[in-house]
């Protein structure tokens, strides 16, 4: 989901409408001419892990075309972008080479082949620590079963707790919009430029720019967002 808060119509949805494959409206609110506030749900491949790169306030330099007097204006908008758990993601994909799977006697119920045998099984999942037991099925192949539904939730439930986050810090940056927040700058006057403030990367064409040529953009941010998450290994 994206929530689009734009301040003047130059910087509209054209920038974000040139590479989906579709995008249903959900909602619209304008005044005049312009923009004040649009909700629009996007569907396509990595839709998601491209538009996060947008997420952040938008700043505009221009001569305004309501402004009979030609002074140079300054406006706003931001972005927020929230991935939609649908049916299709209502469950955490498990690898089994990220799994540790340890085998020791049963120590609870279950009869004496249980407690005669290495039946019990406790799983890690590695990449996050989460582990799940279980004990007390009478064969080790019944309580790997068991102890794999257990992990499968606590994942699920992680993931769930790691989606409000991010869906948090990304209405949150929904009101910090003035100067020197700005991820991006896009400047029609007195010069002609985009930049990204983030990673520097910047383009001397703001009118394509404006028509959807962002890749140059999102690829930069990604890049920079991955080399940043080795550094922090």
């Amino acid at each position: 989901m994206v929530l689009y808060n734009a301040l003047q119509q130059n910087l509209n949805l054209n920038l974000y409408c040139y590479y989906i494959i579709l995008i249903l409206p959900v909602s619209f609110v304008s005044s005049n001419l312009n923009f004040q506030r649009a909700t629009i749900k996007v569907d396509g491949d990595y839709a998601y892990g491209y538009a996060k790169a947008e997420v952040g306030a938008h700043r505009l330099v221009r001569i305004s075309p309501f402004d009979s007097n030609k002074r140079r204006h300054t406006s706003f908008a931001s972005v927020a972008v929230i991935p939609i758990l649908g049916d299709d993601f209502s469950h955490v994909q498990i690898n089994e080479s990220d799994l540790r799977i340890e085998r020791y006697r049963s120590g609870g119920p279950g009869g004496q082949h249980a407690n005669t045998t290495d039946s019990a099984v406790r799983i890690t999942h590695i990449p996050t620590g989460v582990t799940a037991s279980s004990q007390n099925e009478r064969s080790q192949h019944q309580n790997k079963a068991s102890a794999m539904a257990v992990l499968q939730s606590r994942l699920d439930q992680l993931e769930i707790v790691r989606q409000a986050q991010i869906n948090a810090e990304h209405t949150q940056s929904l009101t910090d919009i003035n100067f020197g927040s700005q991820i991006r700058s896009y400047v029609l006057h007195p010069y002609r430029m985009v930049k990204d403030h983030r990673t520097e990367y910047e383009v001397s064409d703001p009118d394509s720019v404006l028509q959807g040529d962002v890749d140059g953009f999102i690829l930069s941010f990604l890049s920079s967002s991955l080399d940043k998450d080795i550094e922090d290994d």
